[in-house]
């Protein structure tokens, strides 16, 4: 993709980056037009545009032109995530929620198995075009199922948009992203950053006293106040710094610091969303017999643990290794990511559930684009300015991203000792607390 687009490997996290910033700003209204609209058509709605812009991805000549379009496929996606979560949450009971999301989850992940080997195989027989337009059937056969089975439900009241609250946080969220992903390849001055990143915090700042102001605020910061709602997100949140630099850093590690093919470095990927599949079968019984606290903790460090472990891999590493590091990946993640969707709604009223699922997934998203930020920068501050065409020079830049990362996902497991040893139960052993 880089050589079509004539762009160095590193700048296309912008492509990336795109997607996961268009998600973070636009989700925080999906809520608000599934609760007027429906969830049926706000879904149908979300599917539609993500195909019309997947073609447009795929008939893309540059990468602000395919930027473009990623965050157009971004306003689709965040559409999708939180309006297929609230309709899992406003259909089952609170005791069977946990069951519930690792079934549909399950389903979910096979993308993550097949999207990066069905990729690299493409790009290695036709090319990467294809990769987008490949959505067009399936976001076709995904309508016909919107619209035959999906529940449509709204919202018992019709409150109006926060808009000011959308403008604030919006603009304080992309700001601050953005400034993430131009740090250490801008032409900007420090002095022009450090006044661009004031300015961010200040909308974000000012979104915090508007929404203290209002009856029905875009998110609704009140529910913080929730402690295991409040572990939940912010443990959540500072987790996925290290998580979410993974897929950006992993594929260029394979493909660029060791040479591997597109298809070649899809199928390593491959492993990790096994994994992932598998233990969304046993990660509700781990949770009834540790506990949230216990299995947030020690499998927080787990994950900084095999974050770090990829470190290991190098020109001569057997591709066994690499399978073996994949699993243990997977199913540290997925284990995480179940627990911590689920322990969001622990505590909170039935009423409130809509509002935390939309905050959930702002938060997520928001996290998932810093970490992608996170790794990218780290990658180019070892890099110490060498050409990405060094193999060895990248290599290595990577491999001290790695512990970067791992040894601050490491750290984030201290977020989840204020949880107390029952709680989550009313989730995963189906007691109210």
């Amino acid at each position: 993709m880089a050589l079509s687009l004539h762009a160095t490997p590193l700048s296309l996290k912008a492509v990336v980056a795109s997607y996961i910033l268009s998600l973070a700003v636009f989700i925080p209204i999906s809520g608000w037009l599934a609760d007027r609209f429906g969830t049926r058509r706000i879904f149908g709605a979300a599917v539609m545009v993500f195909t019309i812009a997947s073609v447009l991805c795929g008939i893309s000549t540059s990468v602000p032109m395919l930027v473009l379009a990623r965050l157009l496929q971004g306003v689709g996606g965040a559409m999708m995530i939180p309006v297929g979560r609230l309709a899992i949450v406003r259909t089952f009971p609170k005791s069977q929620l946990l069951t519930a999301m690792n079934f549909v989850i399950i389903p979910a992940l096979i993308g993550p198995l097949l999207g990066p080997t069905v990729g690299g195989l493409v790009v290695h027989l036709l090319s990467w075009r294809d990769i987008f337009f490949i959505n067009v059937p399936i976001g076709l056969f995904a309508l016909y199922m919107i619209y035959r089975h999906m529940p449509d439900y709204y919202g018992e009241t019709n409150q109006p948009l926060d808009k000011v609250g959308f403008v604030l946080f919006g603009v304080g969220i992309a700001l601050l992203s953005w400034l993430l992903e131009i740090f250490g390849e801008s032409r900007f001055a420090i002095s022009e950053l450090i006044i661009l990143f004031v300015i961010s915090i200040l909308f974000l700042v000012a979104y915090v006293w508007h929404s203290g102001r209002m009856s029905a605020p875009l998110l609704k910061l009140s529910l913080f106040k929730i402690r295991t709602f409040r572990i939940s997100i912010v443990g959540g949140f500072v987790t996925s710094l290290g998580i979410g630099g993974m897929p950006f850093l992993l594929p260029l590690l394979y493909q660029v610091g060791l040479g591997m093919p597109a298809w070649k470095s899809g199928v390593l990927m491959m492993p990790a969303a096994l994994a992932a599949m598998s233990m969304k079968y046993v990660s509700k019984n781990m949770l009834q017999r540790f506990g949230y606290r216990q299995v947030l903790i020690v499998n927080t460090i787990m994950i900084g643990i095999s974050i770090v472990s990829f470190s290991l891999i190098n020109p001569n590493s057997s591709a066994a290794l690499i399978v073996v590091l994949g699993l243990c990946q997977g199913l540290f993640n997925s284990l995480q990511f179940s627990s911590m969707s689920s322990m969001v709604y622990a505590d909170v009223p039935d009423n409130q559930v809509s509002m935390a699922s939309t905050i959930s997934s702002s938060f997520q998203q928001i996290s998932m684009s810093f970490g992608l930020a996170m790794g990218s920068l780290t990658a180019g501050w070892f890099l110490h300015g060498l050409p990405q065409t060094n193999q060895v020079a990248v290599t290595t830049a990577i491999h001290h991203a790695l512990w970067v990362l791992g040894a601050l996902t490491i750290l984030s497991s201290l977020t989840f000792w204020g949880l107390h040893a029952h709680d989550g139960d009313s989730v995963s052993r189906g007691q109210q607390q």
